[in-house]
């Protein structure tokens, strides 16, 4: 798994790197996805092409580990908008592990977990400008880019840059939030266009953030 600097780092280069191996290339976009949207799956669809990836994995955490404690609604309504959200999609599929497993969830015991369980995987663990600028502060970051190799992507507002090794993948720039979705439901907005029809269907058949 590389672990200089790459950037950019192309799907020709990936392919190349994957012909000396049989072992499968998979990416990891965790979230509270509180509600999933567009943006979310334009990331994971984008860096999976990009990168050739054979699968990429949306990962509900049970519970952040921030330090400014923030709420969320129950994991059941979160995973089943993720499964309405990717229902038909190709490359997409959701990983359960952290609402398995309960409390707060820190990458690197997560990734331990996975890697020893499927030994064969490499993982990409993808995540936003906004969140590169905090690796210094994850929880054993230096044993975590040995397991893991991460994957940078555009945020708008972030200018993006890192000493850690981090692959850079270019992906339309949306500014979407889970905030900005559920205020506009709170205010009695449509958030129509920005995720999916089916999960909006659901956050309304539920009652959802009002």
């Amino acid at each position: 798994m590389p672990i200089e600097l790459l950037t950019p780092f192309t799907k020709v280069e990936l392919e190349e790197e994957k012909k000396e191996t049989d072992r499968k290339q998979v990416g990891i976009l965790g979230g509270n996805f509180n509600p999933v949207h567009n943006a979310h799956l334009v990331v994971a669809d984008q860096v999976r092409q990009q990168l050739g990836l054979d699968q990429v994995y949306l990962m509900p955490e049970f519970e952040p580990p921030h330090v400014d404690h923030k709420e969320t609604i129950d994991e059941k309504h979160r995973l089943k908008m993720l499964e309405l959200a990717i229902q038909d999609v190709q490359g997409l599929d959701i990983e359960t592990i952290e609402l398995e497993r309960k409390g707060i969830s820190y990458t690197y015991e997560t990734m331990k977990l996975l890697t020893e369980k499927n030994p064969d995987v490499d993982y990409y663990f993808i995540i936003g400008a906004d969140m590169v600028d905090y690796l210094p502060k994850w929880h054993k970051i230096d044993e975590l880019i040995q397991m893991v190799q991460f994957v940078g992507v555009q945020r708008p507002k972030y200018k993006a840059g890192t000493s850690y090794p981090v692959i850079w993948v270019d992906v339309p720039l949306m500014d979407i939030s889970s905030s900005m979705i559920r205020d506009f439901i709170k205010k009695d907005r449509q958030p129509n266009y920005l995720l999916p029809k089916p999960v909006l269907d659901y956050i309304e058949a539920e009652g959802l953030y009002r």
